[in-house]
């Protein structure tokens, strides 16, 4: 590719749709495509710990029908930011836009369509977000990580295209190297994520208190919030439980073969990266997650027999017992990594190139 082909990458809202248009963007660079990425501020703010790209900060907003005073300011928001996309896109007229999915990518894709501008969605979880079922009669395909999608009208059928996972790819390439373990003790990697987090600092210490109590030693690497840093120090510390804790870190890979398996939310993107990675988890899905979906992930990869679930509602009966099984029976993980070595992201970025070529000679 001689000449540079200028690409939008709208991403925005979790980091369960910034980091796989990161990683996206990544990539592309590497193609030699010149990217400019438009968010919005809760975007923002993990991207600006990122690696810098070209960025533009629009407002977003989903639709709130708490009252009519909620739903007047969220729709003037959702007008300014098509606006505000409408002239972006007018000024620097891409060859091409992605949509990550949630609602800050809708405006810039909107503004796309009525400018006659190719747009490809992308979704990664087991059933179609809304954003990105309104957008799919206009998008000109959608890549999806999982062929079996709920959602998917049969008159749009043809527009799926079934990638994998847009992953960092050094997880995709990751090889655990078995590092000693320390002792017997149970390595336990806890993902709280943004909205996380906080329920897993304050519910799962008193687990591991009980886990210590049973005589099941434990080395913790929690992620929590900034403010529940020196609370976690102190309480761990009190009973004596080996633990690191950290927040935001784009490295979660250094922590993968230090542990035994994970802690975490059902995100789509997190439970394909552990599964990469062929580390054993058990999630937590979040039980206020859009159309349920994290559920539907959690379901999914259990049935896979990639990881365990339990629900948020039964942490503190289950999750106890769980662990305490695993430390009886190393065998239980052995299984899990085993599954897991079955399935891979490795050809996703492939399958990318491989699309985006058909549409280059496309004459639109």
């Amino acid at each position: 590719m001689s000449k540079k082909l200028k690409v939008v990458i709208a991403i925005g809202g979790t980091g369960g749709h910034v980091f796989p248009g990161y990683h996206l963007a990544e990539h592309l660079t590497n193609e030699n495509y010149d990217i400019h990425l438009i968010t919005d501020k809760r975007g923002n703010k993990y991207l600006e710990k990122l690696k810098k790209f070209k960025t533009t900060i629009i407002p977003s907003s989903p639709i709130k029908k708490g009252n009519v005073l909620f739903l007047l300011y969220s729709l003037i928001i959702i007008i300014y930011s098509f606006l505000r996309s409408l002239i972006f896109l007018i000024l620097n007229r891409p060859k091409l836009i992605f949509g990550m999915g949630g609602y800050a990518s809708f405006p810039t894709c909107i503004a796309a369509s009525i400018l006659n501008i190719k747009f490809i969605i992308y979704e990664n979880n087991l059933i179609i977000g809304k954003a990105n079922k309104y957008l799919l009669p206009f998008a000109r395909i959608m890549f999806v990580s999982y062929k079996n999608l709920e959602g998917i009208p049969s008159k749009y059928s043809h527009k799926i295209f079934e990638i994998g996972n847009i992953i960092n790819k050094e997880i995709i390439n990751f090889s655990k190297n078995n590092a000693k373990k320390d002792g017997k003790k149970v390595r336990i990697l806890i993902l709280g994520g943004s909205q996380a987090a906080k329920i897993f600092a304050e519910t799962l210490p008193n687990i591991f208190r009980k886990c210590l109590d049973k005589g099941i030693s434990l080395k913790l690497y929690q992620h929590c919030l900034i403010n529940q840093t020196e609370s976690l120090k102190m309480y761990y510390s009190k009973y004596k439980i080996d633990f690191k804790t950290f927040n935001f870190s784009e490295r979660l890979i250094d922590y993968f073969s230090k542990v035994d398996f994970a802690i975490t939310r059902s995100g789509a993107s997190m439970l394909a990266e552990l599964v990469n990675a062929n580390i054993p988890f058990i999630s937590v899905p979040l039980p206020t997650s859009a159309d349920n979906h994290q559920l539907k992930n959690a379901y999914y990869y259990k049935h896979k027999k990639f990881g365990f679930l339990i629900e948020e509602k039964d942490l503190e009966n289950q999750l106890f017992n769980l662990i305490n099984e695993i430390n009886e029976d190393s065998s239980i993980l052995l299984k899990i990594k085993n599954h897991q070595r079955q399935y891979s992201d490795k050809k996703v970025y492939d399958n990318i190139n491989q699309i985006l070529r058909k549409l280059a000679n496309e004459k639109n």
